[in-house]
């Protein structure tokens, strides 16, 4: 029961936000000019020390590394941003691959949507539209992959290098692509690839029979399918009328612990979270957890280690996240809890392995 981290890897400067967005954009940005928008609204977040580092400089990626190893985190999930051949923020996992002495464990979660406007409200203004092409693109999607797959640090099952895929269901021939991945991760002297289905806000259960297991994200899921109605009807109400959605974390949390959901004979990896707020991309039209902290993510995160290794015994637990600052949900040590929430971890880790 290992605990693996979502990554966010735009934490430095690229040409094409800087285009979008202005220039010197990176998550940053946004962070810093956050705002309390209620009573005791922890925002603006700040990294312990005022550490607003620059992922392109390796002394982040070791700092992270040694983070990693204190308190037993096991591995990140790098997201992934492939546009039929055009690659964006993929120069954090690049310069890792070239660093052996950096001992971090990662896998990759192709994050397969179309970047648009969504941050300031206009959602059908497309800055990158997603396509898959047919074979020849996906062999060269897969050629660019292997470079990671075959690194020693790269995480695998059985020879099999994890492989997660935000949204099957917007893949046209998805199956024919992963089959035809496998086939090439065979002759490349793999046995394979382990690919896992995301649920989330999107799709709620696995949408290709090739797929090996799902990872529930959280708290995503559980707030699109799986909330109270009466919930679910304040929560449309607030987004028509473009009010700030709050939801408790308790009530969440319950809701993962009391699922019993099956997929189709799939192995599932669980979902947790750490908190989130994403009023510093969004403003009052954000979404914001009630009732986060390292206590009652301790108290919860106890339940759910305990629920999988007395029912499932999952090999992994996906957090969301590692460094999710524009959303509020990280590990990383803040002004506020230091690293509270990485001691959790730690010690919770001690209790169960």
């Amino acid at each position: 029961m290992k605990v693996i981290a979502f990554y966010l890897p735009q934490f430095h400067q690229i040409k094409e936000n800087d285009k979008w967005w202005g220039d010197g954009f990176t998550e940053w940005t946004n962070v810093k000019k956050a705002k309390s928008l209620f009573e005791k609204h922890n925002q603006p977040r700040i990294p312990i020390n005022k550490n607003y580092y620059n992922l392109l400089d390796i002394k982040t990626q070791e700092w992270q590394s040694h983070l990693m190893k204190q308190y037993n985190i096991y591995g990140l999930c790098y997201y992934h941003y492939w546009f039929n051949g055009k690659k964006l923020l993929e120069k954090p996992l690049e310069n890792l691959i070239k660093n052996k002495h950096i001992d971090t464990k990662f896998c990759m979660s192709w994050a397969n949507e179309p970047w648009t406007r969504s941050w300031d409200g206009k959602n059908k203004d497309i800055l990158i539209s997603q396509e898959y092409g047919n074979k020849k693109e996906w062999k060269k999607h897969f050629d660019y992959l292997l470079q990671f797959f075959l690194d020693d640090r790269y995480i695998k099952i059985d020879n099999k290098p994890i492989f997660v895929i935000y949204r099957t269901n917007n893949i046209p021939n998805c199956e024919k692509m992963i089959t035809y991945w496998k086939k090439l991760a065979k002759e490349n002297g793999l046995k394979g690839l382990y690919l896992v289905e995301t649920l989330n806000s999107f799709q709620n259960k696995p949408c290709i029979n090739s797929s090996e297991a799902v990872i529930e994200f959280e708290p995503m899921y559980t707030l699109k399918y799986d909330m109270p109605i009466i919930k679910q009807a304040k929560r449309l109400y607030n987004k028509k009328t473009n009010s700030l959605d709050k939801f408790e974390y308790e009530v969440v949390y319950n809701r993962i612990l009391n699922r019993k959901t099956k997929y189709l004979g799939k192995e599932k990896f669980s979902g947790a979270f750490v908190d989130w707020d994403n009023t510093p991309r969004k403003g009052n039209k954000g979404t914001v957890c009630l009732g986060a902290n390292p206590d009652t993510f301790e108290k919860n995160m106890d339940r759910l280690m305990n629920k999988c290794k007395q029912e499932r015994n999952d090999r992994f637990i996906f957090i969301n996240a590692w460094n999710e600052w524009a959303e509020g949900t990280y590990l990383e040590p803040d002004s506020k809890y230091e690293y509270g929430y990485l001691e959790v971890i730690k010690k919770l880790n001690q209790k169960y392995l």
